[in-house]
């Protein structure tokens, strides 16, 4: 299944925290950070393991730890760098790939303006953050860029999610895993999701 919606009672209620105007940026930003190491634990759980022995307390002693080279987050600037220090606080052997979009207000599409990407990207695990997946042009968008550089699995982390958003990703990439902490009840006719947590990115940097 493409779509992961997270059930936890602690996520539903600091999400709950999120969508109220009352919070402050700061609790905003904190609260953001928090739910995205929940989301980043469902997101790894299926990464594979291997064993080695370590010197234990009491002698040799055989361990799991992650095979291969890790994960590089993805965050689609400028709002998924919100997201960014809850991720790296799971997996902090991440690299950091960055991809700069911006939603052109009049046409709703994803228009590119900075991308810097691990060299290594190949052979890692990609996992794009951004706070919204609204209509989903943006995450289509870094997932063709993504793709274009040979990266084999995708998975995007994402606060709230349109239905209208997920569907048009699934579509175009169903290989893709989508986490999420709720599929909100649709667009109004901004493209803003509702009910939603308004402009996350301004609620994330206070700049509105």
């Amino acid at each position: 299944m493409g779509l992961h919606v997270v059930e936890h009672p602690l996520v539903k209620h600091k999400l709950g925290l999120l969508r109220s105007v009352d919070t402050p940026t700061n609790v905003f930003r904190a609260i953001s950070k928090e739910i995205t190491r929940f989301l980043m634990y469902e997101v790894t759980r299926d990464f594979p393991l291997n064993k080695k022995v370590e010197k234990g307390w009491a002698g040799p002693v055989e361990v799991d730890y992650i095979s291969g080279k890790m994960a590089t987050i993805v965050p689609i600037l400028r709002a998924g760098l919100g997201l960014m220090e809850g991720a790296l606080d799971m997996v902090p052997g991440c690299k950091i790939s960055v991809v700069g979009l911006y939603r052109d207000e009049e046409t709703l599409e994803p228009v590119e303006y900075y991308v810097k990407l691990a060299k290594d990207i190949s052979s890692r695990v990609a996992i794009i953050l951004d706070p919204m997946l609204a209509t989903g042009g943006s995450l289509i968008a870094a997932i063709e860029l993504l793709k274009r550089n040979k990266v084999k699995k995708i998975y995007s982390l994402n606060l709230v999610c349109a239905p209208e958003g997920v569907q048009r990703v699934l579509e175009k990439f169903p290989d893709v895993e989508i986490y999420t902490a709720a599929l909100d009840a649709g667009l109004n006719e901004q493209g803003y999701i509702l009910p939603g947590l308004g402009d996350a990115g301004d609620r994330l940097f206070g700049t509105k």
